[in-house]
């Protein structure tokens, strides 16, 4: 017999996470990681359970995520979104939460590239006139 899952994919920057959600005690790991060591500051780690917390489901599922790519804000930011996307899976009358709470909203904004004959992407160098 199968384990019956929710799973939902997250994205932000360059960040990919993949949430799978199961009946269980409340343990979230997260690359094989208690969630508490793979986000060691406590900003991050709110960011990645605020989806669990306004549907009510804290202490009450098991989470085990993949994340790869970008850093740890923007992995957060992508478990989050994947969360969202799963516990919608589970229950779509939590639709309306996690869209007024702006959780299942894509962020788009990436890096900007470097652009030739420029320092950053807009940094030009310093003029001068002779």
């Amino acid at each position: 017999m199968s384990v019956q899952y929710y799973e939902g994919v997250g994205r932000r920057k360059t960040s990919t996470a993949r949430v799978r959600l199961t009946q269980g005690n409340g343990s979230i790991t997260v690359n094989g990681k208690p969630a508490e060591q793979y986000f060691p500051r406590y900003g991050d780690m709110l960011a990645a359970i605020a989806p669990l917390r306004a549907a009510g489901f804290e202490g009450k599922l098991d989470v085990t995520v993949k994340v790869a790519g970008g850093g740890i804000t923007g992995q957060s930011g992508a478990v989050q979104q994947g969360m969202a996307r799963a516990l919608v899976k589970l229950n779509a009358e939590l639709r309306a939460v996690m869209r007024t709470a702006g959780y299942l909203t894509r962020d788009a904004r990436m890096k900007e590239r470097k652009k030739p004959g420029l320092k950053r992407a807009r940094k030009a160098p310093t003029y001068t006139k002779r």
